[in-house]
């Protein structure tokens, strides 16, 4: 990561808040914790296009509570969207009615239904026509705003509405979760970078980095679900900062394809220390412990840091 950066520590993040307090969505949302710092990060001169999601309940007309401009997308074209009010942007700028230094930054923000499954044809589309904008998804491994259905996010062993554990099926979701991240790097885009908000400054150093890029930019937020995942609303910043440090959630970032990880777990805590403490894998501890599922996903976070320690030449003790 660039070294030139504004955010050292937690102090240099701005105090200013342009998400006020107090909204519809569940308390301890980490998806809301990530879009009140990426917009710090970035400042007020922005247009956000929201497809349907938990997100959306932040606004309820007549109230808006972002010092910012917002527009609500249908579920699988936020991306077309976005185009739309770039090219609009485009023509102003060109008649001279917006001068370039107060162009405003357009972000789509979604949740991972509709990055991971229904918005990903018109995302392809925008990242192939190289679109400036910065795409915010917050990942909370479900369709969490309809009661917490599987997506295509949710990962192996998580218990949802629609993957409960059976007699024939005990670990609850038994396929693999879908990688956004190398989807993305597959289109080569010019910025990509998964984040999470108990990493603050990790956070706030991507963003400033991703504004020195034109083109498309993609962000992959943990987004802590208290109310799906199931776990007290005040331990979400906890739970994220568990899943890095078990290395079930690589922060990390690429551009021009080379991807580098901004924080290396020197040694990485057991993944059951992540796991017991959700509600949606009580069903790997209780009421028998299903040693076989629980080793399916350390074996798995294993190889994964294996290949990392390999190839960026770093010291990783994984869980043996």
């Amino acid at each position: 990561m660039n070294a030139e950066t504004r955010f050292k520590t937690l102090k240099d993040i701005p105090t200013e808040e342009l998400v006020s307090a107090g909204s519809p969505l569940c308390a301890g949302c980490g998806g809301l914790l990530a879009l009140r710092l990426f917009h710090k990060a970035l400042g007020q001169n922005v247009v956000w296009v929201n497809a349907a999601g938990c997100v959306t309940m932040l606004y309820g007309f007549p109230f808006a509570p972002m010092k910012s401009n917002w527009l609500y997308s249908a579920f699988a074209c936020a991306p077309a969207s976005a185009q739309g009010i770039s090219d609009a942007l485009d023509v102003l700028q060109a008649k001279g009615k917006v001068d370039a230094s107060d162009r405003m930054k357009v972000v789509v923000v979604t949740g991972d239904g509709a990055a991971y499954d229904i918005g990903l044809q018109s995302t392809s589309g925008a990242i192939q026509r190289n679109l400036d904008f910065y795409y915010l998804c917050y990942d909370n491994e479900s369709y969490g705003n309809t009661g917490f259905q599987m997506s295509s996010s949710t990962p192996y062993g998580s218990a949802t509405r629609t993957s409960e554990p059976t007699p024939s099926q005990p670990e609850g979701q038994e396929g693999r979760k879908k990688d956004l991240f190398e989807i993305w790097r597959a289109h080569r885009p010019s910025y990509i970078a998964t984040i999470s908000s108990s990493h603050a400054v990790d956070l706030m150093r991507k963003v400033e980095s991703a504004t020195r890029f034109g083109g498309s930019k993609l962000f992959i937020a943990m987004a802590g679900c208290p109310t799906g995942w199931g776990f007290d609303s005040q331990d979400t910043i906890g739970i994220e900062r568990l899943a890095v440090e078990t290395g079930v959630w690589p922060l990390k970032e690429a551009t021009d394809g080379l991807v580098r990880h901004t924080v290396t777990p020197r040694r990485l805590k057991p993944v059951d220390e992540y796991l017991r403490v959700q509600q949606r894998y009580a069903h790997l501890f209780s009421p028998t412990k299903n040693v076989g599922a629980i080793e399916k996903i350390q074996q798995s976070v294993n190889a994964y840091w294996k290949i990392v320690a390999e190839t960026e030449s770093v010291d990783i003790r994984l869980v043996e």
